[in-house]
């Protein structure tokens, strides 16, 4: 049984490799006749399938040369992905396999290629072609119907080939006549369009799932800072390409990303620069989106370069492969993990195989040099299926995987042949077909092999996902352990981490970290220090702001009722500050005012009672009850400064002390005037002062200058009402809750009437300082003004720097002195004469006292 009965050689001299494409189109509809490099079973279909059976170095001239396959060297895994089509197409025509009635009455057949190049990949398709299009012809010419039965001259559809890089022209190619083509390892997203690749579909996820699977197996790890290094075909170009654009939505940075050429003499030492490069950047994870063949030759100068302690993520085309696992000194490097494509086993294949490898001992190889030579040259693509057979090919993790879905795929052509032919209908219709009447029912197979369905999407690819694997090593021995998957119908990662044995700092259970700056503590931010985001240093957020997320380079403002301290990761509730009724400061305060209170009603009680005294009559008579009314509500407003500010309590706060309080100091300041006038001025003005006495002047002062105060207090609540506020600018931590305007225009203007006839009293006050003493109060008030100014300075000298509840109790005391000092230097004495001292309020002794005063000034 071999796999050659002909050969063709083929050199074309052409500038690019497309060239060389366009003119194999050409060949395909001339009349020159190729040989085909085929294993064939003969049936009334057949299926073909591309399988490397060699490898073989296509460096050479850089011309598109077709070299002889049987000169590279032989391929297990190819071999075991021919047999998985031999075997399925065995169970399929012998109604042994999981579907014994899926082709009743039908024989498949199989031509079988070797596709050791890109060069031999074409050439196959071409042959392909060739054989559809000989049959188009034939069927075409006048009186040669189609035949109802027989064996077909054309394949119905075609299995392969197994990378990327050789589906891509075949693919175009077989899309232009609408032949069916079912890869089971190309996964190459770009393979999904379907303008470009119509009738192209696959067993294996396409490589856009591939790299989310790998975006999601970082990100599970915070593995920030990598390299990624592919190979320099359309599997690893395209794979960097979409990995890279995917990363930058995950603050993944790519620190060094290149691409892996063949190792050759003369690119070695670039491969060694690639490795000190990974060193150069202090990455811990290198992703690897790279095909064995490029691996192969890289990974012996990582051992040799003694790299340890990395994690290496794989893709599907070498992560299972032993090929690589049996590099000298891999096991030093590190841990490996990546993306495995899910299978199931093939029940009754490894007995499959076995048989072959009996068979082949029974038969004798047939010499190479005893082939017949084709009119073109000696056979260049031969090969020996019992040769191959013969020798030893154990199958790993990626041979099984690959071999199962190349059994799906001759299932899904099987299931597409079934629909095609009416085998519902309680028999296959044998009859002729073409490839482009399998291509509709082919998008609409969906069966079940083992425990996962199978079917395709719009674009030609399957439901599944990946298995997540790692190597596991025992010594010398290597096995791979499947530690999780994911699923791409909702994106679902699960792993088991304790499954994975990692290769750092000898702790198997510790996760390596691959970052280029450590995260950030809460509260502070990013500052990015070079090109990359990964790398950064951190800055405390500033008071008054928060940062609850990692990652950020901005820090969060409070809202305006919220305030943080540095550092923070969230808001706090500002305190507000407010005069309490309950604190303590503010009951000791509440006491006093109600002493305050009870004094002054007290004192006008005791000088309502003895009002035609001299000692009341002395001090301005019906007037001081005036006054003592007046420091009653001055000393009551103080309540309007206790608890959360009210608007009646903001527009009584000030002006009722202000207008009250300069009722007070107007009846003193008239009574100083009368005094100084009836001791100093009376004889030289009688007629003026008797006129303004007798004419109620004393009265009508009185109310002039509370009159002004008053108005202008009215003035100012009229035109710039005082409100409720919330100061959130003074503390950073706290709202002051107080009264509006309290520092406004008008309230210096109000505060400049009282100031000046408190001014006014003190001058005329100070002006009788020696008159008679009963008569002579200039010291008690000038005492008493003196507080109160000094109260009041203290407190706004306090308001400027400080907004606290402290400040508000300062503000309340003001007013209590103010009451208590005009009260304690004009009234206390007075009290104190009426009630211990009543000797002392007689008119004999006011009279002696005048007496005196005029003996003293003789």
């Amino acid at each position: 049984m071999l796999l050659c009965q002909s050969t063709v050689l083929v050199v074309l001299q052409v500038n690019t490799f497309w060239g060389w494409l366009v003119l194999l189109l050409t060949v395909v509809g001339s009349e020159l006749i190729f040989q085909r490099n085929v294993l064939k079973l003969q049936g009334d279909f057949y299926i073909s399938g591309f399988f490397p059976l060699h490898d073989t170095d296509q460096t050479g001239s850089g011309r598109p040369v077709l070299e002889d396959c049987k000169l590279g060297s032989e391929n297990k895994h190819g071999y075991h992905l021919t047999q998985a089509l031999r075997f399925a197409v065995e169970e399929i025509n012998n109604h042994s396999g999981p579907y014994p009635t899926l082709l009743p009455g039908v024989q498949l057949g199989y031509h079988l290629y070797d596709i050791c190049s890109i060069q031999a990949g074409i050439l196959a398709t071409v042959n392909v072609l060739r054989d559809q299009q000989a049959r188009e012809q034939q069927a075409s010419r006048p009186g040669s119907g189609p035949p109802t039965s027989g064996p077909h001259t054309s394949p119905v559809a075609v299995i392969g080939p197994d990378s990327s890089s050789m589906t891509m022209p075949s693919a175009v190619l077989l899309g232009a006549y609408l032949v069916p083509q079912i890869s089971y390892e190309s996964s190459n997203e770009m393979l999904s369009n379907k303008v470009i690749y119509p009738s192209f579909f696959r067993t294996i996820p396409s490589d856009k799932i591939q790299v989310a699977a790998l975006i999601q197996l970082l990100v599970r790890f915070k593995w920030t800072w990598i390299a990624l290094l592919g190979s320099d075909n359309a599997y690893g170009l395209q794979g960097m390409q979409s990995l890279s654009q995917l990363s930058a939505y995950h603050d993944i940075c790519i620190a060094y990303q290149a691409v892996l050429p063949k190792r050759t003499a003369t690119n070695t030492q670039t491969l060694r620069n690639m490795v000190d490069a990974i060193l150069k950047t202090n990455v811990n994870t290198i992703v690897l989106f790279s095909s064995k063949s490029r691996l192969v030759g890289f990974f012996p100068l990582v051992v040799e370069r003694n790299v340890t302690g990395k994690v290496w993520l794989g893709t599907e085309d070498w992560i299972a492969s032993a090929l690589i696992a049996e590099i000298p000194g891999i096991n030093t490097i590190g841990t490996v993990l990546g993306m495995s494509v899910k299978y199931n086993t093939i029940p009754g294949f490894g007995g499959f195989e076995r048989k072959m490898k009996e068979l082949s001992k029974r038969v004798n190889a047939i010499e190479f040099s005893k082939l017949p030579l084709s009119p073109l040259g000696k056979c260049l693509q031969a090969s020996d299926m019992y040769a191959l057979a013969a020798s030893e090919h154990p199958m790993d993790s990626y041979d099984f995987a690959s071999s199962f879905n190349v059994y799906r795929a001759v299932y899904a052509v099987a299931h597409a042949l079934h629909r095609t032919l009416g085998c519902d209908l309680g028999g296959c219709r044998v009859r002729s077909i073409y490839p482009w009447q399998l291509l509709p029912w082919l998008k609409k197979v969906n069966f079940t092999m083992g425990n996962s369905s199978m079917y395709f999407d719009e674009n030609g690819d399957p439901p599944t996902g990946y298995d997540i694997v790692a190597w596991i090593w025992r010594g010398s021995h290597w096995t791979v352990r499947e530690v999780g998957s994911y699923t791409p119908d909702p994106s679902t990662l699960t792993l088991e981490t304790s499954q994975i044995e990692w290769s750092y700092s000898g702790d198997p259970t510790s996760v390596p970290l691959s970052i280029c700056s450590p995260d950030c503590d809460v509260g502070h931010r990013r500052l990015q220090t070079g090109q990359h985001k990964c790398c950064f240093d951190c800055l405390a957020c500033p008071a008054a702001t928060f940062l609850n997320k990692s990652g950020a380079t901005s820090c969060q403002p409070c809202p305006e009722k919220e305030w943080a301290p540095p550092k923070s990761e969230k808001c706090l509730k500002r305190t507000l500050l407010l005069l309490a009724w309950d604190a303590p400061l503010s009951i000791a305060l509440l006491l006093l005012l109600a002493a305050t209170l009870l004094l002054t009603t007290g004192s006008a009680v005791i000088l309502l009672l003895h009002l035609d005294t001299p000692v009341v009559k002395s001090a301005g008579g019906r007037t001081c009850l005036v006054m003592l009314a007046a420091l009653t509500v001055a000393a009551a407003s103080a309540l309007c400064h206790f608890g959360p500010p009210t608007r009646p309590g903001c527009l009584l706060k000030q002006p009722l002390f202000v207008v009250s309080f300069a009722v007070c100091l107007a009846c003193v300041t008239v009574r100083a005037f009368q005094v100084v006038c009836i001791f100093k001025f009376a004889s030289r003005l009688p007629m003026l002062y008797d006129t303004w006495a007798k004419n109620h002047g004393p009265e009508y002062t009185i109310l002039l200058l509370s009159g002004a105060v008053l108005c202008v207090s009215l003035l100012r609540v009229a035109v710039n009402p005082p409100e409720p506020s919330a100061d959130l600018r003074f503390y950073p931590d706290s709202i002051v809750l107080e009264c509006s305007q309290t520092m406004g225009p008008g309230s210096w203007v109000e505060l400049a009437c009282a100031s000046l006839l408190s001014g006014l009293c003190f001058s005329l006050s100070y002006m009788g300082k020696d008159l008679p003493a009963n008569y002579n109060e200039a010291k008690c008030v000038a005492f008493s003004l003196v507080v109160y100014m000094l109260s009041w300075i203290c407190y706004f000298t306090l308001y400027l720097i400080s907004r606290d509840p402290f400040t508000m109790a300062v503000n309340v005391f003001a007013i209590l002195s103010s009451v208590l000092g005009v009260f304690g230097g004009y009234f206390l004495p007075k009290v104190y004469i009426i009630i211990f001292r009543p000797q002392m309020n007689t008119s004999a002794h006011f009279q002696n006292c005048i007496q005196m005063y005029t003996m003293n000034k003789q």
